[in-house]
């Protein structure tokens, strides 16, 4: 399967054309950079927003985290000074026990001038007062008290120590409507129950650090209590005040832990004092991510411009190559039509230049080609009508000396008939045979009646011995390969007390010994016999020479066959012919009998 698809591809590409594959491969070596630097940049980006995001959110509730300590601090500091043994705390002791009206006044001045001068060191304290939980009433407060004062109503920071701190909310004094943080502490008076220092403090430090540490336009804070209860919110409507901060509003049982994560759309940030409350900063998730948004909007168009930009050069690179393969078509249009000497044409892209420029040398050489061949295709004309003159004329010669044979048998010549048959034989073998290939079996027939008519022409008395084995009598071999190296025996040096032995054997290979002890042939002589052509002038029996006999082995074996000619003057010599054995084929047979 994974083989089909592969190929499956392969083709689908194999099938695009120039033009689209340009434009395939400029497109993706454009996006495909660009995607992965943008994947790496959106890594990158994401790890730095995060990291410097967290980073200046947690910094800015540390801040707060120390201005609310600080504000705490200070209740405690200064609810002490006003609980028992605080010194306003004796007075109150003192207060509560005395029984004269004179003396309550005196303490009452006393405690008011310390509260002053507690309020005036203290200059974040707004309302300070002693708080009767069993009467429900209140003394030697600075301010006016709201009618609605209780503290049930209050949302609850922390208690420990036996001091509740209370907040933000808004002050219970009657002219101030700011966020203040709030303490109540037990006074401890002996032998009196109930009796509890209320101190506000205000919260205009937090606030502005909170107003500082905005995020985004939308971005919100919370305070949560020891248990995770929500004392102070700037979301109430995703999340309210005295609610849990969990997803589903419930106690801290459910309540998330860490100390940031994402809830209800808010990317949330806390830092947890140790006391045990906590602040929170909510940040909406399109706050969060908008850095993060403007930096793709700008990749998606850094994206559009990369890929116009890759369309376009692959539209002017195909502008470019365009023209130079026109010009090629019409070169080959030109080809076809047979219009070749048309002129080099020239484009502005030097390698399709060279490429033209070779095109054209290609036609050139194409037109001579075609003028060689019309050539032997006239010359093949001609050897065709003329082959046809040299068919009728042999015929015409071997009946003729047919005639000649039996007029010389009703005669009696016997002589005369040896030589006239021999000679017809050997001229029907020359002439009247089709093809070029032959039997060993034919070739020493036709060498026996060329030998014949040598010995009847030249009444030469030389010895011939012929002995063939059997098993190579059919072995197929070129025409008229023995004649010439026998001829080459004749007609060089071979006297009438002179011999020819021929030995034609099968070993490896078919392995034809022709050996005389005529006076010899030199070496350049040798070179002369196989290389160079005969004058026609100095022909002599069949006209056929040892360089035929090489060139058609050459032709029918393919190399394979091997010629040796050795020879030492005044003692003979040895040609050794060593050819392939191959049996005739039925074709070779027919063609044979023509």
């Amino acid at each position: 399967m994974k083989r089909f698809i592969a190929k499956l591809g392969i083709i689908s590409f194999e099938s695009l054309t120039l033009k689209k594959r340009i434009i395939l491969i400029f497109a993706a070596s454009t996006i495909i950079p660009f995607l992965c630097t943008a994947l790496v940049s959106n890594h990158a980006i994401t790890l730095i927003l995060s990291k410097n995001l967290n980073s200046g959110v947690q910094s800015n509730l540390h801040q707060v985290q120390l201005s609310l300590e600080t504000t705490i601090s200070n209740l405690n500091h200064v609810s002490q000074q006003l609980a028992y043994p605080g010194s306003v705390g004796m007075m109150l002791e003192q207060y509560l026990s005395a029984t004269q009206q004179y003396q309550k006044a005196v303490l009452i001045e006393d405690i008011q001038t310390e509260l002053n001068l507690i309020t005036f060191t203290n200059p974040s304290t707004n309302l300070v007062m002693y708080y009767f939980k069993n009467e429900d009433s209140y003394l030697f407060q600075n301010n006016a008290i709201r009618d609605d004062f209780s503290l049930s109503k209050l949302p609850m920071l922390a208690s420990y120590y036996g001091i509740t701190y209370y907040g933000p909310h808004i002050s219970n004094s009657m002219y101030n409507n700011e966020f203040v943080l709030s303490a109540l502490r037990r006074v401890d008076v002996p032998g009196r129950e109930g009796i509890y220092v209320y101190i506000e403090s205000g919260f205009k430090l937090t606030q502005s650090i909170l107003e500082s540490d905005r995020i985004g336009k939308n971005s919100f804070h919370l305070i949560l209590d020891n248990d995770g209860r929500i004392a102070y919110s700037e979301a109430g409507s995703i999340f309210p005040q005295n609610g849990y901060f969990s997803p589903d509003g419930k106690p801290s049982d459910h309540a998330v832990d860490g100390d940031s994560g994402l809830m209800n759309g808010y990317y949330w940030f806390k830092g947890t004092s140790n006391q045990g409350w906590s602040v929170v900063s909510l940040i909406p998730k399109e706050d969060y991510n908008e850095e993060k948004n403007r930096w793709i909007i700008k990749m998606i168009y850094l994206f559009a411009l990369f890929t116009s930009i890759g369309l376009l050069l692959a539209w002017l690179l195909w502008k470019m190559v365009y023209k130079p393969l026109n010009q090629f078509n019409m070169e080959m249009k030109n080809v076809i039509s047979t219009r070749i000497q048309s002129p080099v044409v020239r484009t502005t892209i030097p390698e399709f230049n060279y490429l033209l420029k070779q095109f054209h040398n290609m036609k050139n050489q194409i037109a001579n080609l075609f003028q060689e061949v019309e050539q032997k295709e006239k010359r093949r004309a001609d050897l065709e009508v003329e082959k046809l003159l040299y068919q009728i004329n042999p015929h015409f010669l071997m009946n003729t000396l047919d005639t000649a044979h039996w007029l010389a048998v009703m005669n009696g010549q016997k002589e005369i008939d040896r030589l006239v048959l021999s000679l017809n034989k050997l001229l029907h073998y020359n002439l009247g045979k089709l093809g070029q290939k032959s039997t060993i079996r034919e070739e020493i027939d036709s060498l026996r009646q060329y030998l014949i008519l040598q010995q009847i022409r030249y009444d030469f008395a030389f010895d011939v011995r012929i002995e063939v084995e059997d098993d190579v009598l059919d072995a197929a071999v070129p025409r008229f390969i023995l004649q010439p190296l026998v001829e080459n025996s004749l007609y060089h040096g071979l006297d009438d007390d002179g011999y020819i032995q021929v030995d034609v054997k099968q070993k490896e290979h078919i392995e034809i010994t022709i050996q005389d002890n005529g006076a010899g042939i030199s070496q350049e002589k040798i070179e002369e016999l196989l290389n160079e052509p005969k004058n026609p002038q100095e022909k002599v029996g069949m006209g056929i020479g040892m360089s035929y006999v090489k060139r058609m082995l050459e032709s029918y074996y393919e190399g394979h066959a091997k010629l040796d000619i050795v020879s030492e003057i005044s003692k003979g010599t040895t040609i050794r012919l060593t050819l392939p054995f191959r049996e005739v084929s039925q074709d070779d047979e027919r063609v044979g009998r023509g």
